[in-house]
């Protein structure tokens, strides 16, 4: 066993797509520890019962939605290089959560589902039908409202939208609205696109099955510091 002291933090960057977006966020979490276990990399395994391997990982994707940015941080026991580290993992792990990049970071930071607090969201979904000024107006509104009250599964949550929701932009080009979003998650949580829109929806009188059904795609992450500058996880 290792000396805790010499322990390095990997972080790596990863893709989620192809059929793989798909999978839930727990079906995720397995499947990168059985890459890392096939990988070879000299990972590092906690004291309890069950030896897991010592892995964090950014907040979790919404089911379907894709992404080119999620992060997992790994305790190695001995430095390697983190091009040839990012090389073995990438050959353990199926192309569609391959990991793109990696880099060493500070052991003292905390875990990355709290440190990164800001995101960026591509949501395409079809133009045909939609109030494009009548749903920038729902953007305004809700945010002007602030607390957001929506049902998952079975439990009703809240969302502080005023400060959940950054900002937006949206266009339209090839049929298709294409909406720019900009998210702030806190200990009370993080603002998933499918319920902006729907409640976006819900005031414009449309809900239920007749909500467009999105494409969504995390395309960034950042830890917002208090001078509100983003720093990238890497």
């Amino acid at each position: 066993m290792s000396d805790a002291s010499t322990q390095k933090r990997l972080r790596v960057r990863y893709r989620k797509d192809g059929r793989l977006a798909y999978l839930g966020h727990l079906e995720v979490l397995n499947t990168i520890n059985r890459s890392v276990r096939r990988s070879d990399v000299p990972f590092a395994v906690g004291n309890g019962f069950a030896r897991r391997i010592r892995l964090q990982f950014s907040q979790a994707l919404p089911v379907g939605a894709s992404s080119e940015c999620e992060f997992y941080d790994l305790t190695l026991t001995e430095e390697l290089e983190p091009s040839r580290a990012l090389d073995m993992l990438r050959r353990a792990t199926p192309s569609a959560l391959a990991p793109d990049e990696a880099g060493y970071v500070d052991r003292s930071l905390p875990a990355l589902e709290a440190w990164l607090t800001r995101a960026d969201w591509h949501v395409q979904l079809p133009a045909q039908g939609v109030d494009v000024s009548g749903l920038g107006e729902s953007f305004s509104a809700l945010k002007s409202e602030g607390v957001l009250s929506y049902l998952r599964g079975e439990k009703r949550k809240t969302i502080d939208v005023s400060s959940a929701l950054v900002s937006w932009e949206i266009s339209l080009m090839d049929d298709a609205l294409h909406i720019e979003l900009a998210t702030r998650s806190s200990n009370d949580g993080s603002l998933r696109p499918q319920v902006l829109l729907n409640a976006a929806f819900d005031r414009l009188g449309v809900a239920g099955s007749d909500v467009p059904v999105p494409r969504v795609a995390r395309v960034g992450q950042w830890h917002e510091g208090e001078d509100g500058l983003l720093v990238n996880a890497l």
